[in-house]
């Protein structure tokens, strides 16, 4: 279990806590500066923040750099790339907390379509693409707690589903994830959903007891109305 508590860090965050259990996906919702990113690297140890988190009982800080390594991986939102490294070289840096062995690389690779790019310069690659190289990076960590910035930007339709099938695929087998979205359709996908605004919670639950239309309007600040409609998944 991941539990955060009295999460503060000025108005980015305001006593924020948060209990994820044990094989969940959860997104992370709200309008522009709501938190969400700030979540997550505070989350991933990236930004000093007040409060406790803990991992499994544990300070998520005190646990050793290589350990934690092993433990949680992140992917931010930028999917910009300086160096020319070879796709599979990048995704292989995801095992370096475990000695560099490769175990696992080619299967993050073949989870997010990767394979017949394993020899291109990274910095070749679309948006997309790229942002496909740093989530199979994470993958390769075998990490049980995945922190993921907005996992779909850039992707195509079909690859933002096989995102989403893989997200639940790692859930069903004991991961913990905690995604940050701008598509509320997409967050009734999600086993939790969690909702932000100004740095505080709003609201955490299955999506279809959260995602109320009052709360919408309130939030988001826009009208909504739940209907039936068609919708899209992979063959």
């Amino acid at each position: 279990m991941l539990k955060a508590e009295h999460l503060t860090l000025g108005s980015r965050l305001r006593d924020l806590s948060l209990h994820l259990e044990t094989g969940l996906t959860v997104a992370a919702v709200g309008p522009n500066g709501a938190g969400k990113s700030t979540l997550l690297q505070v989350l991933a140890g990236l930004l000093p923040a007040q409060g406790r988190i803990q991992w499994d009982g544990r300070d998520l800080a005190r646990i050793p750099f290589p350990e934690r390594g092993r433990t949680l991986a992140w992917v931010g939102q930028e999917s910009h790339a300086e160096f020319a490294f070879p796709v599979r070289e990048v995704v292989a840096q995801g095992r370096h907390s475990w000695g560099d062995d490769g175990h696992g690389v080619d299967a993050a690779m073949e989870a997010l379509d990767l394979l017949h790019l394993a020899h291109r310069p990274i910095t070749q690659l679309s948006g997309g693409e790229r942002r496909r190289v740093f989530l199979a990076r994470a993958l390769a960590t075998g990490a049980p707690l995945q922190l993921w910035d907005e996992p779909s930007a850039n992707l195509d339709v079909r690859h933002a589903l096989e995102v989403l099938r893989l997200a639940k695929g790692l859930a069903a087998g004991g991961s913990t994830l905690l995604v940050s979205l701008h598509d509320l359709r997409a967050a009734f996908a999600f086993d939790r959903v969690l909702v932000l605004d100004q740095g505080r919670s709003e609201g955490y639950g299955p999506p279809q007891d959260i995602l109320t239309p009052e709360l919408i309007r309130r939030v988001f600040r826009v009208e909504a109305r739940r209907e039936e409609s068609w919708g899209l998944e992979l063959p």
